[in-house]
């Protein structure tokens, strides 16, 4: 079994994103490219954004730090601590309103 503290990698990930370039930092927390389900927690700095993109399979973002409006179309969801919320099957973007990390979800679609 594994065990990570969500706590101090969001503490860690915040940091390293209000330094980097890019405004963000990334940790896969589970999975990764060879499995079905992966939870990536993803920091941004105040300002950044992730640019629009689409999804590989279903996904929630569980906002565990800050504040973020996850953007799809002409739709807008504002999540803030605690929030879970159910990404659409459909591009969509990711902006910080203040500094913040979000725990992503994603099992893929089986071809």
């Amino acid at each position: 079994m594994q065990k990570q503290s969500l706590t101090a990698l969001v503490r860690q990930h915040v940091e390293i994103a209000r330094t980097a370039s890019t405004g963000r930092s990334a940790h896969t927390v589970y999975g990764g490219h060879e499995h079905v389900l992966r939870q990536t927690l993803i920091a941004l700095r105040a300002g950044s954004s992730l640019a629009e993109h689409g999804s590989p399979g279903e996904a929630t973002l569980h906002v565990l730090h800050g504040r973020v409006t996850l953007i799809a179309g002409d739709n807008r969801w504002d999540g803030s601590p605690g929030d879970h919320i159910a990404i659409p099957d459909s591009r969509h973007s990711l902006e910080a309103l203040e500094d913040s990390a979000v725990l992503l979800t994603v099992a893929k679609a089986l071809a």
